[in-house]
């Protein structure tokens, strides 16, 4: 005959012990869930790892200051596009008159961009000339390493007249310290290390991406790069305004985040031609 077993209670509770554990763990994660995000990550606020993209650092920190006005020289249009844009619509981007583009590639040494090959094969079967981008995380790994890792991720560089050389995008880090805890000359020696290893793998010399603010901040405005890293300047603004030092012009430049179709929008100094010329190097 089966003998009943009432169910156990704690001596000061009116509920069995397993029910009383289970809304003890229904209502800790209730609690949980009810956070921000922000309490949830430590209270950093911090994205996730992998999610940085090209100019993540420039409204909040720069801010914006009107959209350029017409110009007398002579510029190409260009977009640049991470994993945040999905599959991108590169006809339409195409038919308004965008006719080169980078796609993030990588992040560090543990991210590579999962829409890499609509965007970077999309961009290329329509037209434009193309190149790859990776979001550099100095606080990770170091310089030559992360340099590997682009290139052999879809960073690397063909002269087929369409393939941009890759960039490094060098900005404030979105995930803690804005010098990714680096002093300004471990810094500069961190960016020699990716740019040195990068030439030795494509035989190209990696255009970098950066806002002068953060260069400054961040490298103590070193002008070590100047006369062989094409520089692509980050501004929201009507012009864009002081360059890092040693640099005496921009070869591009990312001048808003709220454009038509894809947000991201760029302008080449310089016509069509002068983008196939860097392509070829």
């Amino acid at each position: 005959m089966p003998v009943h077993r009432p169910e156990q209670r704690h001596p000061h509770s009116p509920y069995p012990t397993g029910l009383l554990l289970t809304l003890v763990l229904t209502l800790a994660l209730l609690v949980l869930a009810a956070q921000p995000s922000s309490a949830r990550d430590g209270g950093t606020g911090a994205p996730p790892r992998g999610s940085a993209y090209m100019g993540i650092g420039v409204v909040s920190h720069d801010g914006t200051d009107g959209a350029p006005a017409g110009t007398l020289a002579t510029q190409t249009e260009g977009v640049d596009v991470s994993s945040h844009q999905g599959n991108v619509a590169w006809s339409t981007l195409w038919s308004s008159g965008v006719k080169w583009a980078y796609v993030k590639a990588t992040e560090g040494t543990y991210y590579t961009n999962p829409y890499f090959a609509q965007q970077y094969n999309g961009s290329y079967d329509v037209g434009m000339i193309r190149g790859a981008y990776h979001f550099a995380t100095p606080d990770t790994t170091n310089g030559a390493t992360q340099a590997d890792y682009f290139v052999d991720h879809g960073g690397g560089w063909s002269r087929d007249g369409r393939t941009l050389p890759g960039v490094l995008d060098i900005e404030w880090n979105p995930y803690g310290d804005a010098c990714f805890g680096k002093s300004a000359s471990a810094m500069v020696t961190w960016i020699r290390d990716f740019v040195n290893r990068y030439k030795a793998r494509t035989g190209r010399d990696a255009v970098i991406y950066t806002a002068t603010s953060w260069w400054k901040q961040c490298t103590g405005n070193s002008g070590a790069f100047a006369t062989a890293n094409p520089l692509w300047i980050a501004r929201y603004a009507t012009a864009v305004g002081e360059l890092p030092a040693g640099w005496s012009y921009h070869t591009m430049w990312q001048y808003t985040s709220t454009g038509p179709t894809v947000g991201d929008h760029n302008r080449f100094n310089g016509a069509l031609d002068r983008v196939v010329a860097l392509a070829n190097g």
